[in-house]
């Protein structure tokens, strides 16, 4: 019966053939001989031929094909069939024409949907069901092709012609034969449903049509490929296509079978290791000793009890334990719980180092490790002071804090601020040393997944906790100094926001109960001393700020950098470089060289990159013998260096000499800079262009210093007709460079005015401010950074807002010394101190006069 189900048998013919079982035959072997041995003998069919009538009452078949010399069961249903097998069976021949409708799916098939051929069959046997069909054993005995429908109702009926086979013979056809035959046994090998009877009985037949027709009675395939076997009129054409069919079904059934071995090989393999653990399990208790997985959770166990874990984390590390201990090892979920397991035994729930309150302390190591920062030191000196300050009187008769809402906080969040190399994440390690804490530093920039802060869910595949939790774990402590660096460079995208995590870890509040994805339980990160690093405070979100204590760190002076240099850079580079002390000395001109000329930077790091540079050519005259030691000098460092990269203020005033260019003072996120606003004219009517990589607020205020400066045409004696009669061009240099901001204002106001009016810019004056269009100056920010760059760039005077006055308190002594500042409220005293006097500029035109006179005497 299964074989017959696989092999696409109708439902309706697998019922009757059970009703023949019941009724008639004990077995399937029975029907299948049974049909074998009721099919008409080839000569008997030839003599049924010369009886077959040219008018043949029409079965329409859905999705099964009869062939001649084949015995088939058929379910009748429909009442104009079970009308035509009434009166077939009524008559005496009991012959009807069997032809297969095109569309299984057709209900009611019309003549337009059958194929063309078919097959004259001869009703055996009759029964009828309860519900109302006929079952029917029918035998096909010639093919037919279809002539005109004679009658549509009650049933079709049709004119006839009978198409016999063309039997060819010979050893090809006995070949292709009994190749069918194997080939059909070996498919009766491979399907064990198959009754050995039914492929013996295959086996016995020797006519080769007769062999087409019964395998392919028998054999699975579809629709077309089975009519098209009936269709074809050579018996040995027949026969290769039957070939064809069985070779491709053989070669499914032995991949099929072939996939079911491996299958089974592999479900075979896992018993069998099942059975061997449980074996060796049962000898392990009869011999006394535990198995492996048992004394993997007793160790976990004491692991457990050793973490000293919250009691949160203790209940939910040890009903983890108890689901482990009901799994196999083979199970997946018990590599998840005992990898969870490992992360919560491993972390730091109650390990801390004792901090190191010493404050004189405290102070020599800052003071040993920074030069300057005292700002930052102070800072760091009080922190320690309070927590000093809380452990000595822990036990005084001090209420306890009973409040859930104003809790008592551990500490506080620093975050730094300052351009590259100013020394932010030294500093940090600096710190830990002094408090004798362990330091641990990650890096935020770039990060853009939520889940590397708070971690991913147990469900995901491979998930871990956090970095915050990972970093602990790795430093086996629960206080250490962590320093976030780069928080300004974080990130976000669709994996979520990052910085919306750090909310929770930076929260003084909150952080007592970080809630890692992972670990699922609460875990305390309030005595962990949280610094994070940037380089701009803008980038940062507000939020986020705000949990913040803001410690902004500037350039150093020429004298700061001179220092470092002396008692850290040199040092390390001599050593690193495999120098002796004794075999290299940089003089203070040397060093003062190498800052103005070869780099412009807030930080050391260029600085030490060239004292480095510096070093190495002294190793390489060293190794080569030729001196046991150097003097470097300024000679010496251009010798080692090259050619300066850096001229100091002879740039500044080559580029200020012409009207209409300007010096202004920039802060960017390495620091202060100086950058130069540079105006011209050229024939039109009042147009204007700006270009530089401006931003929006950098353009608004190059248009209202226009405006300003046309709406003061008069007062500042400049020429009436210039706007008529000329297009002016304002540029900012470095326009790769992106640039934005108002404190442009008063520099663009300036150049504009020098460019209208012919008077140069003083060539040591820098200014910032921004400028309204009634010409007041506001205050801007980063005076400090945009104060030390003109100091780098050797100007002597700087322009400021009135308002930005207090801001000089943060400079050095010696920048302040050496810098003239000129405060200012109005355009009007900007343009009187940065503009060159009229009696430069008629000295200026009687130098050019008698140049030109002098030139056209020949003198």
């Amino acid at each position: 019966m299964r074989w017959l189900e696989e092999h696409g048998w109708p439902e309706e013919d697998l019922e009757l053939k059970e009703t023949i079982l019941d009724s008639d035959n004990p077995g399937l072997t029975s029907i299948t001989t049974q049909a074998l041995a009721d099919a008409e003998p080839v000569g008997e069919g030839q003599q049924l031929q010369g009886k077959i009538p040219d008018i043949l009452p029409i079965l329409p078949l859905r999705g099964l094909v009869v062939y001649p010399e084949t015995a088939v069961p058929l379910t009748i249903g429909q009442p104009r069939s079970i009308r035509l097998v009434d009166d077939v069976v009524s008559g005496d021949d009991r012959l009807i024409g069997l032809v297969t409708s095109r569309d299984p799916e057709l209900e009611i098939p019309e003549p337009k949907d059958l194929y063309e051929i078919g097959t004259v069959a001869m009703i055996h046997r009759l029964f009828r069901a309860p519900d109302g069909t006929i079952r029917l054993l029918v035998q096909g005995t010639a093919r037919f092709k279809l002539g005109e429908f004679i009658q549509h109702e009650p049933y079709l009926k049709a004119n006839i012609l009978l198409i016999p086979e063309t039997e060819e013979e010979g050893v090809e056809v006995e070949a292709l034969a009994r190749n069918a035959r194997d080939q059909f046994s070996h498919i009766g090998e491979l399907i064990t449903s198959i009754p050995r009877e039914l492929v013996a009985s295959v086996q016995a037949i020797e006519d080769p049509l007769q062999t087409v027709y019964t395998i392919a009675n028998f054999q699975r395939m579809d629709l077309a490929a089975a009519q098209s076997l009936l269709e074809l009129d050579s018996v040995k054409e027949k026969l290769h296509k039957l070939v064809g069919i069985l070779t491709r079904e053989i070669e499914v059934l032995e991949i099929g079978q072939k996939i079911q071995n491996e299958a089974r090989s592999e479900i075979e393999k896992m018993q069998r290791d099942y059975f061997l653990r449980e074996q060796l399990k049962a000898i392990q208790r009869e011999l006394g000793e535990g198995d492996e997985q048992a004394a993997e959770l007793e160790e976990l166990r004491q692991k457990i009890d050793a973490a000293k874990m919250p009691e949160e984390a203790d209940k939910q590390a040890r009903h983890e334990l108890d689901r482990l201990s009901h799994l196999p090892t083979a199970a997946a979920e018990y590599g998840v719980i005992r990898t969870y397991l490992d992360w919560m035994v491993s972390l730091p729930w109650s390990i801390r180092t004792e901090d190191n309150l010493d404050i004189s302390h405290a102070r020599e190591v800052l003071d040993q490790d920074h030069y300057g920062l005292e700002d930052i030191k102070e800072r760091i000196l009080e922190y320690l002071a309070v927590r000093k300050l809380r452990h000595e009187r822990k036990d005084d008769a001090v209420p306890e804090a009973t409040d859930e809402i104003r809790r008592l906080r551990e500490g506080v969040i620093l975050c730094f601020i300052g351009p590259p190399g100013v020394g932010k994440t030294s500093l940090g390690r600096s710190i830990a040393h002094a408090m004798g804490r362990k330091f641990i530093r990650i890096s935020l920039g770039g990060m853009r997944d939520e889940a590397e802060i708070r971690g991913h869910r147990r469900t995901y595949i491979g998930a871990l906790p956090g970095r915050i939790l990972q970093a602990l774990r790795r430093i086996e402590t629960g206080n250490p100094v962590f320093m976030l660096d780069e928080i300004d460079k974080l990130g976000m995208d669709f994996h979520g926001d990052p910085a919306s995590a750090l909310l929770e870890v930076l929260d003084p509040e909150q952080n007592s109960e970080f809630r890692d994805h992972y670990l699922e339980v609460a875990f305390d990160l309030s005595q962990v001393m949280f610094i994070t690093t940037g380089n701009l405070l803008e980038p940062i979100p507000d939020p986020l700020r705000d949990r913040m204590e803001i410690i902004t760190l500037s350039g150093y002076t020429e004298n700061e950098k001179c220092a470092i240099a002396k008692h850290y850079l040199i040092p390390r580079q001599i050593k690193e470089n495999g120098l002796r002390p004794e075999e290299v000395e940089f003089s203070e001109e040397a060093l003062l060289t190498i800052i103005r000329s070869y780099t412009r930077e807030a930080g050391v790091r260029n600085l030490e990159r060239e004292i480095g540079s510096v070093c190495r050519k002294v190793v390489t005259i060293i190794a080569e013998n030729v001196t046991k030691s150097v003097q470097v000098t300024p000679e010496k460092v251009e010798e080692y260096l090259g050619r300066p990269h850096f001229f100091g203020n002879e740039e500044i005033a080559i580029r200020t000499s012409i009207p209409g260019v300007a010096t202004g003072l920039a802060y960017t996120p390495v620091g202060g800079d100086v950058l130069f606003i540079e105006a011209t004219r050229m024939p039109g009517n009042k147009g204007f262009q700006i270009t530089g990589s401006l931003g929006n607020v950098m353009q608004e205020s190059a248009h209202a210093a226009l405006s300003f400066v046309r709406s003061r045409t008069e007062p500042l004696k400049l020429d009436p007709d210039f706007f008529e009669k000329s297009d002016i061009h304002l540029h900012i240099p470095a326009g790769a460079q992106p640039k934005d901001g108002p404190s442009a204002g008063v520099t663009m106001a300036t150049a504009l005015v020098s460019l209208i009016s012919g008077k140069p810019v003083r060539a040591d004056v820098g200014m910032t401010g921004e400028i309204t269009l009634r010409g007041q100056v506001l205050p801007v920010g980063g005076i400090k950074e945009k104060v030390l760059a003109a100091h780098r760039a050797g100007l002597k005077t700087v322009i400021l807002p009135k308002r930005n006055e207090s801001d000089l308190e943060d400079l050095p002594d010696e920048v302040r010394k050496s810098i003239k500042f000129i405060f200012v409220e109005t355009v009007d005293e900007v343009l009187k101190a940065a503009l060159e006097p009229d009696a430069h500029r008629k000295n200026q035109t009687k130098v050019k006069e008698k140049d030109g006179k002098r030139a056209k005497s020949g003198k």
